[in-house]
């Protein structure tokens, strides 16, 4: 009879706690969120992150609370969300930096190891010159550049960003070659050129579509295969060399992850979430503003997309040599 007994309330408490359990899966989120950005204050990571936040916790219902958490090329953050319980409450505000880690010997993490709820947006480098410079078009610079193999300055801001990448694509594909000067950002590099210390770069559209549109900065080509909204009237790249396809779409990139085994419900109702926050108007015309091209994508094709991302970006870095690992070691295919 005790033995029954005991079944009895050992059957009662397994069943209460499925119940619980159900309920606090069912009730998701159940609490406040923790929204950890890998940049500081007032980059696109982080200007991104507290415009789309507000539309999100609409649909979630919950606050989600904003903290940025920068160094080692975001590696701080990265690490400090793959350290948290894997129950979908800390996301990770990210750009595209993690998926270049391992090949740059930073961090053995990568988006490998994060479930992409929203890729909401990609950003185009511009080919952008001093207004004074004798290149009319980017066939002109390229023309130059081989000339002069090494001679023409282009600001950069360093190893796996974005002027070096393109400048590694211009190398493979046109084997043009400059000489790279080094600043701490996009906005110094557009100040830098128009003040002559350096001759060109490839910055973000965010960091010199204004300067191009009053006719500080000429604009030679953009680092895409297909028309930008608000720069239609730049050519693209490809159309000098349809040998860029390959490479393309390539550059900064923006969304929100959570740890890949965070509960499939969780993942649902924040995809969800992210969706409608990301398909307002009010965020598209953020987007528009920034410069950015809406992607809005999620799980398998985000996945997909990232995975092409890393294989282009490990190899030009590789083959630009400033890659600390070969992309072989992990088996990156070579695009």
């Amino acid at each position: 009879m005790r033995m029954r007994r005991t079944k009895v309330f050992l059957l009662a408490g397994l069943f209460l706690v499925s119940m619980v359990s159900f309920s606090q899966a069912a009730e998701f989120p159940a609490k406040d969120l923790n929204g950890i950005i890998m940049w500081g204050a007032g980059g696109p990571t982080d200007i991104g992150a507290r415009a789309l936040t507000p539309l999100v916790e609409k649909a979630l219902g919950k606050q989600i609370v904003l903290q940025n958490k920068p160094g080692a090329s975001g590696a701080v953050s990265v690490q400090y969300v793959y350290n948290q319980p894997a129950d979908g409450y800390t996301l990770l505000y990210a750009a595209q930096d993690p998926q270049i880690y391992r090949v740059m010997d930073i961090s053995p993490l990568d988006f490998k190891d994060f479930y992409p709820i929203n890729i909401y947006g990609r950003g185009v480098g511009v080919v952008v010159c001093n207004v004074d410079a004798p290149w009319k078009t980017f066939a002109d610079l390229i023309s130059d550049a081989k000339r002069n193999p090494g001679a023409i300055k282009m600001g950069s801001t360093g190893p796996g960003a974005l002027a070096h990448i393109s400048a590694s694509m211009m190398k493979a594909i046109d084997g043009a070659t400059f000489n790279h000067i080094i600043f701490p950002g996009d906005g110094p590099v557009a100040t830098a050129i128009m003040g002559g210390h350096v001759q060109f770069s490839t910055p973000t559209m965010l960091a010199c579509k204004e300067h191009i549109r009053a006719g500080r900065l000429r604009a030679l080509a953009i680092l895409s295969d297909e028309p930008v909204e608000g720069m239609e009237q730049v050519p693209l790249i490809t159309s000098f060399n349809p040998g860029y396809k390959k490479f393309l779409p390539w550059g900064w990139f923006l969304g929100v992850w959570v740890k890949r085994d965070t509960p499939d419900d969780a993942k649902k109702k924040l995809v969800g979430a992210f969706k409608k926050g990301s398909e307002d108007p009010k965020f598209k015309d953020f987007l528009k503003n920034m410069g950015v091209v809406p992607m809005g994508i999620s799980g398998v094709e985000a996945d997909k997309f990232l995975t092409r991302f890393q294989n282009v970006t490990a190899w030009l870095l590789h083959d630009a040599g400033a890659a600390k690992v070969s992309p072989e070691k992990f088996g990156f295919p070579r695009p």
